[in-house]
């Protein structure tokens, strides 16, 4: 079983230097960024710079977060990079409906899309936008946009949202949503007490501005060695016998145990 990904890292399109340091900074997926991180006057070049990138195949997934759809260089962005051989998946921004991804699935011919929801209507949404389409393999949170949408503040906050978007995901059958990302990238300790607040609502890995940020990330969704340890010994008793059954210690097993423990050993088997 191929685990899952942990760490997106953003790299600005524009800085070609930095796009580099980001593929060689240990990230499971880099994200290009051609939206919020690259100014009006070097779209273009930015547009340009990802396209040469990714003509060729690379040695990690590589995704590109196109500008908000039905914008004003959106439609540019997805003819540059949709098709290329080094294109992992598409990240696109600022999404509020089910027929947005149809279209981008259209006009693409299908690579793997992941929708950001960014504002009330499309967390009210995010159920059919996580269903619209089998090209679409994840759904998550834009949270500093969705914070001024709302109008709230602090890491609480958005709690209810962020639920609201996991068990969307779930729902349709996708893989649990990713955190969105922590601003401060010299807050080491306040990433890693948010990362333990977004794994126990049910996130899974999360997304980074900085290279620095990566092991904090890592270090809080992987396993610990006491997981692994009550996941194995789960295991190894369904493997005995068949069905619900206690462990020595009182413990109660059934399936759905089974099944949790099976998750957490496949998030350990990282390279």
């Amino acid at each position: 079983m191929t685990p899952p990904p942990l760490t997106w890292l953003y790299a600005p399109g524009d800085r070609p230097h930095v796009v580099a340091k980001a593929l060689a900074a240990g990230a499971d997926v880099v994200v290009i960024d051609l939206e919020d991180a690259v100014a009006p006057d070097r779209k273009e070049y930015a547009r340009a710079a990802t396209a040469e990138l990714l003509s060729g195949p690379q040695l990690l997934p590589v995704h590109v977060r196109v500008n908000a759809l039905g914008g004003a260089w959106a439609a540019a962005d997805l003819k540059a990079v949709a098709g290329l051989p080094g294109l992992s998946g598409l990240r696109l921004p600022k999404v509020t409906s089910p027929e947005q991804i149809g279209a981008v699935a259209d006009a693409t011919g299908g690579p793997p899309l992941y929708a950001l929801l960014e504002s009330a209507l499309a967390v009210e949404r995010a159920y059919p936008i996580a269903a619209a389409h089998p090209s679409l393999r994840g759904i998550a949170l834009g949270e500093a946009d969705l914070c001024a949408d709302l109008g709230v503040a602090g890491d609480t906050g958005l709690d209810w949202s962020r639920s609201r978007v996991i068990v969307a995901a779930r729902a349709a059958g996708l893989a649990p949503p990713c955190q969105s990302v922590h601003p401060d990238t010299r807050d080491l300790a306040g990433l890693a007490a948010s990362c333990a607040h977004g794994r126990a609502l049910g996130f899974l890995g999360r997304a980074a501005i900085h290279p620095r940020q990566l092991p904090v990330i890592e270090r809080a969704y992987r396993p610990t060695a006491a997981e692994l340890e009550e996941a194995e010994t789960v295991l190894k008793a369904a493997a005995r016998e068949q069905g619900a059954q206690a462990l020595p210690d009182g413990r109660f097993i059934d399936a759905a145990v089974v099944a949790a423990a099976q998750r957490t050993l496949s998030r350990s088997r990282r390279p």
